[in-house]
């Protein structure tokens, strides 16, 4: 039984791992989403009127339709990066079948909607759950989508990656029966996931009438059902109802009745009015306190706790996904770098984003639109003045920040989670020295002089490389020239037994690396 939970851990773990490359193409997307749609965004341009520039507004929306990019599709990155993470072969087959069965699945749920006379009309697509992808109608499920398809088809590359079939059929055996037999098995998904997801939604329109019966929790009930939903992909569906239906609320505008918190605010701006805090309970302010000072914290924790070994990798990866926060609004690349490895750490955020929505409308904060960033925060708060109590989205930022800090951190180092950068240290990371990770930077290598030094290609039975080291195997030991090696510019030589070495480099190995293999191949091409 202990070998069994040992088994699932390792898998979650794993798991979490592959979620590095999609998120951290995220950060850096996000960054250029949220300037690009920020510059160009009519009340940005309104308030700064020198960015109404056709150059300039021609870079921002470019800027924004490039990042937007890793949003539109991070549900297909997750179905192709968790196949392509898990497998130990044919990493390209497990990835390839991702795609495949991402896109059969989607298809397999279109036709049954189809037939079944469930698809929606254009314009309430997000309130029926749908939308689309990839050019298909289908249900809206975010990134869950991408999960249920990398796991599914992961399994199935273990399973069957090494199958062979009777001679009839031997052509479609091995890696290549991995796309075939997940689009088997996808499109049955596909015919099942929408029979299941009806109750979802359900649910979700439970939670609207809740939402508009629960007075002040009502504000709590909407911040942290929205993140709660946010890893199904269904809070698209609870945000719809709120911003732009009755479950956000009714007032009279200028003699026109408007529903929604979204559209009474923005008609409220509009028409110079005074601005109801009924609507914006709803709306930016709630988010303020968690996504331009929780999650940066949060961010911190996670730095700090970090092995030191490991820091300077997390660094990049954190700071962009904090700016891409604080700025813009965008949460999820820091939110998916704890979300699957601690849930308990996400229901907590789920928790503190409720209350700072309640916080917000019980201290009659007036900040309206949809992101939460700290443009929002300058734009709908500081230059509209004092009437909106920007001044206390900072005070009560300021506890969130210590609350999150030092949760974080407690958390972290009390249940050894493994956050970015805390992953167990390998044989190679541990035996590497200060000196060893800063040589070689800035310098130019004779990989020629190299590969002589080790014998010549004929010498090299094996060669790869670690994050510093080049990692050989030899046919004769004796041929290797230490010296001249140490001459060439390494910073070590180590002979493990008779046929087994390592060069030291530094941190330019990997170029050195595929100088000697273009050498060696050269060679080869030479000789035949």
């Amino acid at each position: 039984m202990k070998k069994q939970k040992f088994s699932v851990g390792e898998f979650f773990q794993g798991l979490g791992k592959t979620f590095m490359l999609p998120v951290a193409l995220l950060a850096f997307m996000g960054l250029m989403l949220g300037i690009g749609s920020s510059f160009s965004s009519p009340s940005t341009i309104d308030k700064f009127p020198f960015l109404d520039y056709a150059f300039l507004q021609v870079i921002f929306r470019f800027m924004s339709t490039i990042g937007g990019f890793a949003f539109t599709y991070l549900p297909l990155l997750f179905a192709m990066a968790i196949p392509l993470g898990l497998a130990r072969q044919e990493k390209g087959v497990a990835a390839f079948s991702g795609l495949v069965g991402y896109i059969i699945m989607h298809l397999s749920i279109n036709f049954y909607l189809t037939e079944t006379k469930g698809l929606a009309a254009s314009e309430h697509l997000r309130e029926a759950g749908q939308g689309m992808v990839l050019g298909i109608q289908t249900l809206e499920m975010g990134v869950l989508g991408g999960i249920i398809v990398g796991i599914i088809v992961y399994l199935l590359h273990k399973r069957f990656y090494t199958i062979q079939l009777p001679d009839a059929f031997a052509f479609f055996g091995g890696p290549r029966f991995i796309p075939i037999i997940s689009s088997l098995v996808l499109a049955i998904v596909g015919i099942i996931l929408p029979m299941i997801w009806p109750f979802f939604a359900l649910g979700i329109a439970a939670i609207g009438e809740l939402i508009q019966k629960a007075g002040v929790f009502g504000p709590f009930l909407f911040g942290a059902g929205e993140r709660l939903l946010l890893p199904f992909g269904l809070h698209h569906i609870l945000v719809a109802m709120i911003r732009f239906t009755e479950a956000g609320g009714t007032e009279v505008v200028n003699g026109n009745t408007i529903s929604g918190a979204l559209n009474i605010f923005y008609a409220q701006l509009q028409s110079g009015g005074p601005i109801s805090p009924d609507a914006t309970a709803f709306l930016s302010q709630g988010k303020m306190p968690t996504f331009m000072f929780g999650l940066p914290a949060a961010a911190l924790a996670m730095y700090q706790v970090a092995l030191p070994e490991r820091r300077s990798k997390v660094k990049g990866l954190l700071i962009s996904g904090v700016l891409a926060c604080f700025v813009t609004g965008i949460t999820e690349p820091i939110e998916f770098l704890f979300l699957f490895i601690a849930p308990a750490l996400y229901f907590f955020h789920v928790i503190m984003t409720g209350l700072g929505f309640m916080v917000m409308a019980l201290l009659h904060v007036v900040i309206g639109n949809t992101d939460g960033g700290v443009l929002d925060f300058l734009i709908f708060g500081v230059m509209q003045g004092t009437d909106t109590k920007w001044y206390l989205v900072i005070l009560v930022g300021i506890i969130w920040f210590i609350v999150y800090y030092l949760v974080f951190r407690w958390a972290i180092k009390k249940f050894n989670l493994k956050t970015p950068g805390r992953e167990p240290l390998t044989k190679d990371e541990i035996e590497r020295s200060d000196a060893e990770l800063n040589h070689g930077k800035g310098s130019q290598y004779d990989a020629a002089r190299i590969l002589n030094a080790l014998g010549g290609a004929t010498n090299i039975a094996d060669l790869d490389n670690c994050i510093t080291r080049l990692r050989l195997v030899v046919n004769d030991m004796g041929v290797v020239n230490d010296a001249e090696l140490t001459a060439s510019g390494a910073l070590g030589v180590m002979k493990l037994d008779a046929t087994s070495l390592q060069v030291i480099i530094g941190s330019q190995v990997a170029g050195v690396k595929n100088e000697i293999a273009h050498l060696m191949e050269d060679e080869h091409h030479d000789k035949n």
